[in-house]
């Protein structure tokens, strides 16, 4: 049983692993939108956002309901909205790291090339 729930996360994370499907999830946490609306916003082509949403959808991602002759699409668990919102503070955190190492390395940097005055003896 232990395999199949770290298969699940793996393949949900791969379902989340392209920038056009988390634009998508972050367009449907503000609420409900057709393949129109998204492909208006991201200003993509319909076939993209249509194969975008298509492959959520396959992975219980975001639900699909009819409303006339439209498809209006929305997340299946709003709890998905908390998960990018811990990765985007994971990598502000990465970032403020790599930014703090630059910022030393500069420092070094500055150091070294500062001339030493000759001493004399």
């Amino acid at each position: 049983m232990g395999g199949e729930l770290q298969q699940f996360k793996a393949d949900f994370f791969k379902a989340l692993s392209h920038p056009l499907r988390i634009r998508i999830l972050e367009l449907l946490s503000e609420g409900e939108k057709s393949v129109n609306e998204i492909q208006s916003i991201l200003n993509k082509e319909g076939s993209a956002v249509s194969q975008q949403l298509s492959l959520l959808r396959a992975k219980n991602i975001v639900v699909g309901t009819k409303d006339g002759k439209r498809v209006l699409y929305s997340l299946r668990d709003p709890m998905i909205m908390n998960l990018l919102e811990v990765a985007r503070e994971i990598f502000n955190n990465h970032l403020i790291d790599t930014i703090t190492m630059f910022e030393e390395l500069d420092d070094t940097d500055s150091n070294k090339t500062t001339k030493e005055e000759p001493v004399e003896y």
